[in-house]
């Protein structure tokens, strides 16, 4: 039986870029980074997250043609989320994030499920900052 998910992956335009924008702005860890016959294999996570981390690959990895330029104008127009990061203070880091780099679609608001604010990576996909209520 399945029992945990233990990683995910994000496309990025670079991994490089990728990865210094996951370590410097956001202060995640590295986790692996390994080649494997001309495959890369590298990943990150929040310090404290010690069960899931994020595999940053380059999409033409993965697809090739048409397939990686229809995903790539996806990723080019912000239509591609990447999923909700959870924080004990969503206004703190927002600033801090902010004062970062890290582009944001507007400040922290309200929601019904807590405080809330979407940032976008350096590849355009686009996360959830949340404070749970």
């Amino acid at each position: 039986m399945i029992t945990h998910l233990s990683h995910l992956t994000i496309f990025v335009k670079n991994e490089g870029e990728a990865l210094h924008f996951y370590l410097e702005k956001l202060g995640f860890e590295k986790r692996m980074d390994a080649t494997f016959g001309g495959f890369r294999w590298l990943s990150v996570a929040p310090a404290a997250q010690k069960e899931v981390q994020l595999v940053l690959l380059e999409t033409r990895t993965m697809f090739d043609g048409q397939a990686a330029e229809k995903f790539e104008s996806l990723m080019a127009d912000g239509k591609i989320g990447g999923g909700v990061f959870c924080t004990d203070d969503c206004q703190r880091d927002y600033e801090t994030l902010s004062a970062r780099g890290v582009k944001f679609r507007g400040p922290p608001e309200k929601k019904p499920w807590g405080m809330q604010a979407t940032f976008s990576d350096d590849s355009n996909n686009w996360f959830s900052l949340t404070q749970p209520r």
